[in-house]
């Protein structure tokens, strides 16, 4: 049962004359979130994340004159900032130990759930039409396949006329949430990549590999390269018309990505059996899965030495988790199960400043109120 306060986003909370794609496209262009001036609240880190930040503050704007500062810079550079308290929250799609959570002094919660895909640009290919395994997609950033008419591709693909042109692997030149959710997943299927690469958030790509920075970036390395595969959170992949590729999943279904396989990964996972949001999402079974799916975190100081700052993160976060669910819905993310949400209030409800002020509290008291 649902005991979260029933608080509806208003109808007009996104620009209601805009399609959702347009709408996608353009949060995804805009470096701010809101447009207004007034108090500025800072983030940076994910990009996988900023459409959903950036959608919260345009809706979070109808009430509240606070103005989104939000940089894409990746979830390496936002754990970077939070740890040097150069914004009030850090994003990151991967969740930090316990054991450096306890040396920074930091707090991580969970925002919401979405997916990382393969996007291919491949003339002559239909859209959506391409079938891999996490075997062969590993063998192709690894360089040993280097050809889209070779054989374990041809075979996936027995429908297809695959063109015999040169592969054009692209992936993140930066510090990248998604690209360690890409390589825990192909580092579960290919004992090679295992050994060579593993699961990190920076790769050391061959040369064969297109450095991009960024999802933006590499949305335009795919789009500009004839013969190329990159991977990207999925709300890029339809604001940007890319063709995505379909996933042998762990109950040998060749899945789709989207919120229906997301959702299938969050009901399979210990996520939502446990409440335990560090663990994987990776190919986990079940029908409909999709196999990189990937939850995403925002972290804030458990002790806040600029009250003032963390005190507009806590109240937009809260905002968000009370009141911001349609926008997930819009956008295609998926919301946290129930229990997390309880759990993330109560991990920012735990804030407090270096005199013991309950900043957390008091934050979702004029949340609260504010109905």
């Amino acid at each position: 049962m649902n005991t979260r306060p029933a608080h509806p986003l208003p109808n007009n909370a996104l620009p209601p004359a805009l399609s959702r794609r347009a709408t996608l496209a353009l949060l995804l262009a805009t470096p701010w979130g809101l447009a207004r001036a007034g108090e500025t609240l800072t983030g940076a880190g994910s990009s996988a994340a900023a459409p959903l930040y950036r959608a919260w503050a345009a809706a979070y704007g109808k009430t509240q004159d606070v103005q989104l500062q939000y940089e894409a810079s990746g979830s390496s550079a936002g754990l970077k900032k939070i740890r040097a308290q150069e914004v009030a929250f850090g994003a990151s799609d991967v969740a930090p130990t316990e054991a450096e959570l306890g040396r920074d002094q930091l707090l991580l919660v969970p925002t919401f759930v979405t997916g990382a895909v393969p996007v291919v640009n491949l003339p002559r290919v239909p859209r959506g039409r391409l079938r891999l395994t996490g075997e062969v997609l590993a063998q192709i950033f690894l360089g040993s396949i280097t050809r889209w008419s070779a054989p374990e591709i041809a075979a996936l693909n027995p429908e297809l006329s695959l063109p015999d042109l040169a592969i054009r692997p692209v992936g993140r030149s930066d510090g990248s949430g998604t690209t360690w959710y890409v390589a825990d997943y192909l580092a579960r299927l290919s004992p090679t990549w295992k050994e060579r690469l593993g699961a990190k958030t920076s790769l050391a790509w061959g040369e064969h590999v297109l450095g991009a920075k960024g999802s933006d970036g590499v949305v335009r390395a795919v789009q500009d390269t004839a013969g190329a595969i990159g991977y990207v959170d999925f709300n890029y992949v339809g604001a940007n018309s890319l063709s995505p590729v379909q996933l042998r999943n762990a109950a040998g279904e060749f899945a789709t990505a989207g919120v229906a396989g997301f959702k299938a990964a969050l009901r399979a996972s210990d996520w939502a059996a446990k409440g335990n949001f560090h663990a994987s999402l990776a190919n986990l079974p079940g029908p409909g899965v999709w196999p990189i799916t990937m939850g995403t975190f925002v972290l804030l100081p458990r002790v806040s030495s600029q009250p003032a700052e963390t005190t507009r993160a806590l109240r937009f976060l809260m905002w968000a988790l009370l009141k911001g669910d349609s926008v997930v819905e819009g956008l295609s993310f998926v919301r946290l199960p129930d229990a997390l949400q309880a759990s993330a209030f109560k991990a920012l409800s735990s804030v407090v400043d270096k005199q013991g002020r309950k900043l957390g509290t008091e934050a979702f008291s004029a949340v609260a109120q504010a109905g």
